[in-house]
């Protein structure tokens, strides 16, 4: 369609559905904002499933019009089988080649310069990091938010256990565009029915009779019946091999996002290798929408700003000191605070010990933390029944209230004596976490496969407790994500729970706490504790299990914190 000014914004017009079309046949459309006045312009091309007209710019960023203001020229393409493209949708399978193509394509719109960037959170950050995989010549940097490493540890699975919120929140809303696309009113009207009823969506089994999933998100079965690392993840993997990116990158996280873990790895790895420039910013943002979940932080807006000074230095050459510092976080209880990589060199690892008489049940009862180490000291047991999960209160899932997700009172799982609870003295100064946090537990089930979770939490003065940080293995996978192996019943091993990055300032006067439980529900699917294929058991398949603790001379348990100066 011919350019028309843009309504309001007069400086820019707009060019709906521009064609790209394919090697193979297929064309993509994109919506292209171009500044009126003299140019050439560098060129923004952002790649989105979820609609070109509106997508990112409805829960993240400004509008592409802001940036076209800026003096880009900003394309905005809905992926292959997508909105206004042709073609099949399928995760991740498309984005590295088309991703290509795109770029090569946007540096030869009309009013550009030739020079590409691409931006984009979540999966529009993987369409980035896909493309730039395979180096196409006109792109000069990327902006990857919220967006992940992998597209199974760290997306759909966490330590081998399915990621059941965020991947079946995330399968209907894509199901519900291919059905849009079909046609299908009555499929429509199911998939809506789901999205008002997720509790019952989460608790149906098996989980691949999901009727919907099945018929227009057949991709959710594939990830259940891939629930190992195997070749259908690998090959879409970002950090099986970091030296292909060559491109300056500026990687934005939030603290509480889902993909946190995976946003903070490509920083790092990326950095390692001392090529092209690389800056992350975390700040204290879900998914979405971007509220400052710190009451003194700052608003998602924060990030268009560091981004078109990331924009401005690196395709207009303007000096902007986006690069002062390699990394910029709002530390929690504190505020932006410069770091020289992750983790930080001013940060050191320092364990804290489970400790109990034995009862450590719920926060009523014996249990410990502190930086001691333990003695003889009798184990603790709690009995795991994947018919009464403890529940997920706030975390880090996706996306918006419907997941759990973000900083939320733990005081009433805390009260289930299916929680084991280790509580430390109050603290005497400050103390600041900034880098990588982990539990080594030392445990033992009766059944062949189980799953043990950990919480790390604060409590208040008035006794309120809040989640910082979480994770899970899932115990088929405790030595290997590609080669799980069943469990000897009674036989004690050691598990290590990747809790995440932290950055947060805990006042003197608050404790700390971790949460030891078998599930996490529904933040992660529930074990039935049998070790049988993934999605395929129904819910009377499901085995009790009787879960023990130990923490003592010989087996330490403990939580590993990054102690900053």
């Amino acid at each position: 369609m011919p350019a028309e000014p843009f309504p309001g914004i007069p400086e820019i017009n707009l060019e709906r559905d521009a064609p790209c079309r394919l090697r193979d046949g297929v064309t993509l459309y994109a919506d292209v904002y171009r500044p009126a006045g003299d140019g050439p312009h560098p060129v923004l091309l952002m790649r989105t499933p979820y609609g070109k007209t509106g997508g990112e710019s409805d829960v993240g960023y400004a509008h592409p019009s802001w940036y076209a203001r800026h003096g880009y020229v900003v394309a905005v393409q809905d992926c292959r089988g997508r909105f206004a493209s042709e073609g099949t949708f399928y995760p991740f399978l498309y984005e590295a080649a088309d991703g290509y193509e795109s770029v090569e394509w946007a540096a030869r719109l009309s009013g550009g310069n030739g020079k590409v960037a691409m931006y984009g959170f979540s999966y529009v950050g993987a369409t980035q990091l896909l493309a730039a995989t395979l180096r196409p010549s006109s792109l000069v940097t990327i902006c990857p938010g919220f967006t992940a490493s992998q597209y199974y540890e760290g997306w759909t699975y966490n330590g081998g256990a399915f990621a059941l919120a965020f991947a079946a929140l995330w399968a209907l809303g894509l199901a519900y565009e291919t059905a849009r696309r079909a046609g299908d009113d009555a499929t429509l009207d199911e998939i809506g029915g789901a999205f008002a009823g997720l509790q019952g969506v989460y608790g149906a089994f098996p989980l691949r009779e999901q009727t919907v999933l099945a018929r227009h998100a057949p991709f959710y079965l594939d990830w259940l019946e891939h629930s190992a690392y195997d070749d259908y993840w690998r090959r879409w993997s970002i950090d099986e091999d970091y030296a292909r990116i060559e491109v300056p990158a500026l990687h934005v996280a939030g603290w509480w996002d889902v993909f946190l873990s995976g946003s903070i790895a490509n920083f790092a790895g990326l950095s390692a290798l001392g090529g092209a420039a690389q800056k992350l910013l975390v700040g204290p943002w879900y998914h979405c929408p971007w509220t400052p979940l710190d009451p003194t932080g700052p608003s998602g807006q924060v990030i268009d700003d560091w981004q078109l000074r990331w924009l401005d230095h690196f395709l207009k050459g303007r000096e902007t000191g986006v690069l002062d510092a390699p990394a910029t976080v709002w530390v929690e209880g504190e505020g932006w605070r410069d770091l020289d990589g992750w983790p930080p060199s001013s940060s050191r690892p320092v364990d804290w010990f489970l400790h109990s008489g034995g009862r450590a049940n719920s926060a009523f009862g014996d249990g410990t933390l502190s930086p001691e180490p333990p003695g003889d000291e009798p184990a603790d047991v709690f009995v795991y029944d994947p018919s009464f999960p403890a529940p997920s209160r706030g975390g880090h899932s996706c996306c918006f209230e419907d997941a759990p997700m973000g900083p939320a009172a733990q005081n009433a799982t805390e009260a289930l004596g299916t929680v084991l609870v280790y509580t430390s003295a109050p603290l005497e100064r400050d103390l600041v976490l900034v880098g990588d946090a982990s539990v080594t537990l030392h445990a033992a089930s009766s059944a062949r496969d189980t799953d043990f979770t950990a919480r790390l939490c604060t409590v208040a003065p008035d006794g309120r407790s809040t989640n910082l940080q979480e994770g899970i293995i899932r115990a088929r996978f405790r030595d290997s994500l590609t080669e799980p192996k069943p469990l000897r019943p009674g036989e004690a091993y050691e598990y290590r729970i990747e809790l995440g990055p932290l950055g947060v300032r805990i006042a003197a006067g608050q404790r700390l706490r971790l949460d030891v439980s078998s599930s996490d529900f529904p933040q992660w699917d529930r074990n039935l504790n049998t070790g049988g294929a993934l999605g395929t058991e129904s819910a009377s398949a499901a085995v009790t299990a009787t879960q023990v603790v130990l923490h003592d001379r010989s087996r330490p348990s403990r939580v590993t914190l990054p102690v900053a100066s």
